[in-house]
Formats: C-alpha cells, sequence, structure tokens
C-alpha cells in the first residue's frame, strides 16, 4: 500500500494525522491555516474528503464532522478520509458568510494563485484537497435568518452522482445546476462526484440535522466500498426527487405572520401567511402557487417587497414525501446518544 502525502507530510496505512494547510495572512502578519484531519485505513481505496465552513457562519457542519470522526465505523475504513471542518477560518472567527474582501467562497473556484483572498483560498483547496480526493461531501445551512430541511442537491445527470444522492437516504433530493464558481463546478471540472448536504441554520447546531448527515455520509461509504456492507449504519430510507422548487416571495413590506412550519405539506392556494404594518391594518396574504413540502422559510419576520419567505419543492406524490420525512425525522431522534460529543 503506497504512502499518501499531505501537506508536506507522509501518511502511513492505518495512520491518522492532522495537518495544517497555509492560506493567507492579516494585516499584522499572522498566519491563518485549514486545519486537516486524514484517516488512512490499512487497505486502498476510494479518497473521501468532507468539508464544511465554506460560508463561515454555516457552522453546524462542524458537528457533523466532529461526530463522524467519533464514530466507531472509521476504523473500519478502506481508503483516506479527508476531513475539513473549517474551510473559510476568517468568516467562521468573524461570524461571517464571506471572506475579508467581501467575496463569497463558493463562488470563487477553481480560483488562482494570482487572484483576490477568496480566489487563493479555492485555489489551496483545490490543489490541496479536491485534486487528491475521488469523492466529495460538501456540508452546508441555510444562509442567515433560513432555516432549511436536510436535503442532498447534485446533478444528477451524473449516475454515480444520482447513485451517491439516493444512498445518502434522506427523503428530499434536489437536482440542482452548477452555480458559477461552486466547488460543485469546480470539483466536476475535474471529474470528482460530489453531494452538497444542506440542513439547518446559520450559526446553530441542530441534533437532528447532524445525526441524519452521519448516518447520510456513513452510507456514502459503504456505497464506494470503503466501508463493508455489513456495518450497522441504519435509518436508511426512501429518497424521493423534487420535480421542481421554487421560493415565495413578500408581495409587500412589513411584518410576517407565518402560518406554516419547516417540512409541512402544503396545498395550492394555501395561506402561508400574511404581512401586514405594526397595526396589523393593511394586510397582505401569501399563498402557495403549487402543492408541496417547505424545504426552506425565513426566520425573520421583517419582510421588504420581494423578500423570500417559503422555498417550496414539488413532487409526484408530496403525502408520501411527508410520511417519509415525519418517521426519518423520528427515527433521528429516538436514536441512541452514544455519539453526542
Amino acid at each position: 500500500m503506497s504512502d499518501f502525502s499531505f501537506g508536506g507530510q507522509i501518511i502511513k496505512a492505518g495512520q491518522r494525522k492532522r495537518v495544517m494547510i497555509d492560506t493567507a495572512s492579516l494585516y499584522d502578519f499572522t498566519t491563518t491555516a485549514i486545519a486537516v484531519e486524514v484517516i488512512r485505513g490499512k487497505e486502498d481505496g476510494p479518497v473521501l474528503f468532507i468539508s464544511s465552513g465554506i460560508h463561515g457562519d454555516e457552522i453546524n457542519g462542524i458537528n457533523i464532522i466532529r461526530r463522524l470522526l467519533h464514530n466507531k465505523n472509521i476504523r473500519k475504513i478502506k481508503g483516506t478520509i479527508i476531513a475539513v471542518p473549517i474551510v473559510n477560518v476568517f468568516g467562521f472567527n468573524t461570524k461571517s458568510r464571506y471572506m475579508p474582501d467581501r467575496r463569497d467562497l463558493n463562488r470563487s473556484f477553481p480560483g488562482s494563485e494570482r487572484g483576490s483572498m477568496a480566489s487563493q483560498m479555492a485555489d489551496t483547496f483545490m490543489q490541496e484537497i479536491v485534486a487528491k480526493s475521488t469523492h466529495g461531501i460538501d456540508l452546508h445551512t441555510a444562509a442567515i435568518h433560513r432555516n432549511n430541511l436536510p436535503q442532498i442537491r447534485g446533478c444528477f445527470d451524473e449516475p454515480l452522482t444520482k447513485e451517491l444522492a439516493e444512498a445518502f437516504g434522506v427523503p428530499v433530493m434536489i437536482d440542482s445546476a452548477l452555480p458559477d464558481g461552486s466547488l460543485r463546478e469546480a470539483a466536476r471540472e475535474h471529474k470528482i462526484p460530489i453531494l452538497l448536504f444542506e440542513g439547518g441554520e446559520a450559526l446553530r447546531f441542530s441534533e437532528t440535522v447532524t445525526r441524519i448527515a452521519v448516518k447520510g455520509i456513513l452510507n456514502v461509504m459503504k456505497t464506494i466500498g470503503m466501508l463493508p456492507t455489513q456495518s450497522k449504519v441504519k435509518h436508511t430510507t426512501e429518497s424521493f426527487h423534487a420535480k421542481d422548487s421554487h421560493w415565495l416571495r413578500a408581495p409587500h413590506s412589513g411584518i410576517l405572520q407565518s402560518k406554516i412550519k419547516l417540512g409541512a405539506r402544503i396545498m395550492k392556494d394555501q395561506l402561508i401567511g400574511k404581512v401586514s404594518d405594526p397595526f396589523g391594518t393593511h394586510t397582505f396574504e401569501i399563498r402557495a402557487k403549487f402543492s408541496g413540502i417547505v424545504i426552506g422559510m425565513s426566520m425573520i419576520p421583517l419582510l421588504s417587497k420581494g423578500d423570500p419567505v417559503v422555498h417550496i419543492a414539488t413532487f409526484e406524490d408530496s403525502v408520501l414525501v411527508k410520511d417519509n420525512l415525519d418517521q426519518y425525522q423520528e427515527d433521528m431522534l429516538s436514536e441512541s446518544d452514544t455519539f453526542i460529543i
């Protein structure tokens, strides 16, 4: 079994090392680095990178990776895990989505060593991590003041990506186009299948979302041959492909009184909420344009006209999706707390 070179270090079979990858320096010449944990199995196999914190305020992925690294199944792997809990260290330390240059790191890939700070960090991530991997999973939450239902996004015109998305085992799958400058787009250029997991809120931990993601990652590891198929990874569920999704937006500026919850099944023309002035004198209704499942929503009731309010995904059978969704989340919460740290 060949040695694995990473960050100037050699990681041998069966070893587990933490490596710091230099990124940039601050005004006072303080250097910053991305912390990476590399875990090698005793046998060759796939190289899976798992990243979170590309948006610095989306911190639930840190909890997911922390939990995964303490999971007993990790001792059984073939191949290599490259775990990156915090990619955007600048945004993480300032509780911000963005880089210090106000750029979105997930719109800066593949990057350039001669570009902006965001572009340089993207280039480092591509060279040091993506280029050495065979598969990837990128962990996200909703943007600030929003909440996302646990969901998998990917380009399902690629058979392997679709297979891995189904193996992840969450009820909702979104066939999502590749945004320009995104990590997913750059990984695809390198022919590396990558999944994007969305779930929860910025600057918050969610126990349910964490458990769902850890189980999903272990399921993917089984599918690509990193874990034996007899490993006890429970609570897989049927996955449903959304036909489409859309945001309902505020018809008028004002204060929202919401009538629905995340994960709710709604019908066409159902009342979603009302927007009114502070006295409740002038009221504007928001009604669903299609039947579907609420997969994302604003968590702040103060709206300007055109602000997104709820994100609705449509399915062939939303009743079946809702039933599976409720059961799956109930199963996740009823699990043993063995791996809570």
